[in-house]
């Protein structure tokens, strides 16, 4: 086992249950970071599919999302997929519906113990009979860590290099992609061409925190 899945499994086992945000003694949530995580937000992606997010990337939700996925806290998978869970109650239509995460580049999913977006997936699937999960997208070589790229640099860095494994699309239903952190779209449009060009019905994305730069709509 790898040595940085290990110590996350440990961490898991000797830390009493907290709030998800700021580490109060009052799981999941304390009752003044409850206040301060929503409200969900819709951000507004230019030719990208519909996106519902839980809150804007800040606050509590940023600091359990980040204790989450950087810092091993595998065990905060329940109260953030509940997030999710609520807003794919509200959003998604009728049965069946497919959860399709966000591929993750391999060197990145080994850091932080696995697929932290799967994990999330598997926590929305186990309470909502009739969604199910499925991890058909992978990323091709050559593409780089995002930190730092523009939106330019984001979408010439994913162009062409989702791709759909063979075997492994989802079956007959509508597709919901699922992701963490949405900041200029281009990981979503990516996911969602390569599926449609696959024969999939992509009917729109979640994702835990909005990092998008809001538009500002001008008067004519």
């Amino acid at each position: 086992m790898d040595v940085r899945v290990l110590a996350a499994a440990l961490l898991d086992l000797v830390l009493p249950g907290d709030c998800a945000a700021c580490g109060a003694p009052e799981p999941p949530w304390c009752a003044r970071c409850r206040t301060e995580l929503g409200p969900p937000v819709r951000p507004y992606l230019p030719g990208g599919p519909a996106v519902f997010a839980a809150g804007r990337y800040t606050g509590p939700l940023r600091s359990a999302l980040l204790r989450y996925k950087e810092r091993g806290r595998r065990d905060l998978a329940g109260p953030l997929g509940a997030l999710l869970t609520a807003l794919v109650d509200d959003v998604a239509g009728p049965a069946p519906l497919w959860l399709v995460p966000a591929p993750s580049r391999p060197a990145a999913a080994r850091v932080r113990g696995g697929d932290h977006v799967a994990r999330l997936c598997r926590e929305v699937v186990a309470s909502r009979p009739g969604t199910r999960l499925a991890r058909p997208l992978r990323l091709s070589r050559g593409v780089r860590d995002s930190v730092g790229l523009d939106p330019e640099q984001r979408a010439a860095n994913l162009a062409g290099r989702v791709r759909v494994g063979p075997g492994a699309l989802p079956g007959d239903g509508a597709v919901l992609l699922v992701d963490d952190v949405v900041t200029t779209g281009a990981t979503l449009r990516a996911c969602r061409d390569a599926l449609v060009a696959a024969g999939k019905q992509v009917v729109g994305a979640v994702v835990l925190c909005d990092a998008s730069v809001p538009m500002i709509k001008t008067k004519a």
